[in-house]
């Protein structure tokens, strides 16, 4: 028996139970794929079952607001792929009469479907033969056969598309991507993997030279800006000043509170001296509290988020910002990290 059929025997044993498997619509699939880019399968199951509950087909997805969209993505990161979301779901409703595309050449034209997303629903739906490679069959096939080319390189992703496309199953090729995948995300682990228990370790080459620590290999470009976000929280009663912020900047058309960003982690007295701050809330604003600095990490950012509650008799509003509803926030897309807070203040 050779290296894939070996795991596609492991795969039949040992696979997980979830809800996609149990479907061939490309829809449901598409809806799994793009929330597993973002998490773990434990941590995106709730996410999914929510978005297949509220839109149970691509025209409903369609017809959503995008404030709708990016309330129930709260807390995923990436907010941009929530709006592309719905732009798939317009595209899919406009061009292919409210039936999501199972091939690979109508889904790659789609925004936000790449290669392998594209590769995965295809074979999930019409057992189209495409190989996938994400990063659990980019380990997989890197420890097994050696490779040491960089995952992220261009000469890399190359080789390990061609190896995939060499190694597909063209009778079953949706089982053997899900066979591969599996076997990196619950075996073939990226830390701890299970290589005492592994059906395949005897060819293994990373097993055999004690390389599994140093395989796959990634050229390290991530560069992390840091980033100082002082907000201001101002209460009248139920009601809270918010701000909707806009599309060029992360967190896009979400809605957060006014914001002053600094440079550097300033002093509050220095802070509050600042002329934009007296320009919006006057020279008369009193400090009622400051709240500790928390550490919000992004894939390229990271944030150092402090709130501070302030009381003033002179607030001169920005053309985005405007008091709502303590009783409407669970309605509204706020950044997780805002979301948890302000639940927290109100007691909600």
């Amino acid at each position: 028996m050779n290296f894939a059929d070996e795991l596609v025997l492991w795969y039949i044993h040992n696979k997980r139970d979830l809800p996609w498997r149990h479907t061939t619509d490309a829809y449901v699939i598409w809806l799994s794929e793009i929330i597993l880019q973002q998490t773990r399968v434990e941590q995106g199951m709730p996410y999914f079952y929510r978005f297949v509950e509220k839109y149970p087909n691509v025209s409903l997805f369609a017809a959503a607001p995008e404030d709708e969209i990016l309330k129930l993505w709260q807390g995923l990161g990436y907010y941009s792929r929530g709006r592309n979301m719905l732009k798939t779901a317009q595209l899919v409703n406009e061009l292919h009469g409210g039936k999501f595309p199972q091939r690979y050449d109508e889904l790659i034209k789609l925004k936000g479907i790449g290669e392998y997303t594209a590769a995965a629903i295809s074979s999930f739906s019409a057992n189209e033969a495409k190989a996938v490679v994400d990063g659990n069959v980019y380990r997989v096939l890197a420890r097994y056969f050696g490779i040491d080319d960089p995952i992220n390189s261009t000469q890399g992703k190359k080789k390990f598309q061609q190896l995939a496309n060499e190694l597909l199953n063209h009778d079953n090729p949706g089982l053997h991507n899900q066979a591969m995948m599996e076997f990196g995300a619950m075996l073939c682990k990226p830390k701890k993997p299970a290589c005492g228990i592994c059906p395949v370790r005897t060819g293994c080459f990373a097993f055999t030279y004690n390389a599994v620590g140093t395989l796959p290999v990634k050229i390290n470009k991530l560069k992390v800006r840091e980033r100082y976000f002082n907000y201001f929280v101002i209460v009248n009663d139920d009601e809270i000043l918010l701000n909707k912020r806009d599309e060029t900047d992360i967190w896009a058309n979400m809605y957060d509170l006014p914001l002053v960003e600094t440079s550097f982690l300033m002093p509050v007295n220095a802070l509050v001296a600042l002329p934009q701050v007296a320009e919006h809330f006057g020279e008369d604003l009193e400090i009622d509290s400051i709240s500790q600095i928390y550490k919000h990490l992004l894939t390229h950012q990271r944030l150092y988020v402090r709130f501070i509650k302030i009381q003033t008799k002179t607030i001169k509003l920005k053309q985005k910002w405007f008091f709502a509803n303590t009783k409407n926030l669970e309605k509204l897309a706020l950044p997780k990290i805002i979301f948890i807070f302000i639940k927290k203040f109100f007691n909600l």
